[in-house]
């Protein structure tokens, strides 16, 4: 079955950064778009950033845009999110996400804590 695995989340320090890695089986990894979003303490789950199946395209949110970047391994099957500059606000879960077969699929998140 599908199955999405977040990791390095962690505490990081206002203008500091954090790498996180989303490791992904049980569908055609190199065939889907992957997707990270964030969810912040009483607000909706977000879209931070997605990247189509080769690396091709890459889609930011305005609030993200020059300071994080996605990428992707899929000789690994892992889609990554490059966070720089962090702010005290991005302080959320953080997800990965793919749409395979009418469906939608998570990861149980990776908490992103910015604080000094």
């Amino acid at each position: 079955q599908v199955q999405l695995m977040e990791s390095g989340g962690g505490l990081a320090q206002p203008g500091g950064s954090l790498r996180l890695s989303c490791a992904a089986s049980g569908f055609p990894f190199s065939m889907y778009t992957m997707s990270w979003y964030r969810q912040a303490p009483g607000k909706e789950r977000e879209l931070v950033a997605a990247i189509t199946s080769t690396g091709g395209i890459r889609n930011y949110a305005i609030s993200v845009k020059g300071r994080f970047t996605i990428s992707r391994d899929n000789a690994k099957n892992t889609v990554y999110l490059q966070m720089n500059s962090l702010k005290p606000e991005e302080t959320a879960v953080y997800y990965c996400k793919v749409d395979y077969e009418t469906r939608s699929y998570w990861g149980q998140g990776t908490q992103v804590t910015v604080s000094s």
